[in-house]
């Protein structure tokens, strides 16, 4: 037997005016999924860390991590497939962008010096 919580309560009271509407969309999908499952509570703690771990690639311990993959994966499995279409950032390391800036110029003034030759 599966234990119900109340639903009485509005998810869209959660949203935080400061967060990205990205990562307010997941975790509002998040929640509309598992109401009623779990306290208003948990489930808005759940999300919260749903997201965490998503958009800031934060980490919890094995038990949380574990649960929150099985909570999400349908919600987890949608968001990824429409960002897959999508630009991604690169991050780079300082010491990589500033070797590369390096061996950009060392190539410009290659050229140029082959350019006057010419």
């Amino acid at each position: 037997m599966t234990h119900q919580c109340s639903i009485d309560w509005s998810i869209d009271d959660y949203k935080d005016e400061t967060e990205p509407e990205e990562h307010w969309e997941l975790r509002k999908a998040f929640m509309k999924v598992h109401k009623g499952r779990f306290s208003e509570e948990y489930l808005v703690a759940l999300a919260r860390t749903f997201t965490n771990i998503e958009f800031m690639g934060c980490s919890y311990p094995a038990p949380v991590m574990i649960r929150i993959a099985e909570l999400s994966k349908e919600v987890a499995k949608k968001y990824r497939e429409s960002k897959k279409d999508k630009l991604q950032r690169t991050f780079v390391t300082a010491s990589h962008a500033a070797e590369n800036k390096i061996k950009k110029r060392q190539s410009d003034t290659a050229s140029s010096i082959s350019n006057k030759k010419s």
